[in-house]
């Protein structure tokens, strides 16, 4: 018989429901139909996230977590979807599309790799405790990746979020000049 002691059972405990709590914020962000709802529910997948990472014992990337994604990026999203407003909030109006067929079978297909690599990692070696080295999760070593091993991933994203921004206020634009038009 395992005897566990207070401190695992806490930190299973949190980890069950950060995880529950990260699935469900993501089920969220996908099925509200208002979008500040969904940034919302974004944002409480970001902060579970987080906690996560503090679980692995990388206070930083939590840290980063919740003030770059949680805080920076999702004000500007909500600011977007405040200056969009109302005339972005119904996507599916006219029932589901091929896109949205195409998205489910991605889905699954991404789900069923999931499960092959879980499938074919779980020989036991996950069951053993990781060499994890001192520098794990430091400021330094993240640093060190991002600008050597991740440095073209890293500049993607920042041109991906500076186009997204870009486009939302080019939509917001184009929407209030149409609201405009109308008066």
């Amino acid at each position: 018989m395992i005897v566990a002691s207070a401190g695992n059972v806490l930190v299973w405990i949190v980890w069950v429901v950060a995880a529950f709590a990260c699935m469900g914020s993501a089920v969220a962000v996908v099925s509200f139909s208002n979008p500040f709802y969904s940034a919302l529910a974004l944002i409480g997948n970001l902060g579970s996230l987080a906690v996560l990472y503090l679980l692995l014992s990388a206070e930083f990337v939590a840290a980063a977590q919740v003030l770059v994604y949680a805080g920076a990026v999702m004000v500007m999203f909500l600011f977007v979807i405040a200056y969009l407003g109302g005339r972005a909030d119904a996507p599916w109006a006219g029932g589901p599309s091929w896109q949205a067929a195409a998205a489910v079978t991605a889905a699954g297909a991404l789900f069923a790799e999931i499960i092959v690599v879980i499938a074919s990692q779980a020989d036991g070696r996950l069951s053993h405790t990781a060499e994890i080295k001192r520098s794990f999760g430091s400021p330094g070593e993240i640093g060190r990746l991002f600008l050597t091993d991740h440095l073209l991933a890293f500049e993607i994203t920042s041109v991906v979020l500076l186009v997204a921004a870009v486009g939302g206020v080019i939509l917001g634009s184009h929407a209030r000049g149409e609201t405009d038009a109308r008066s």
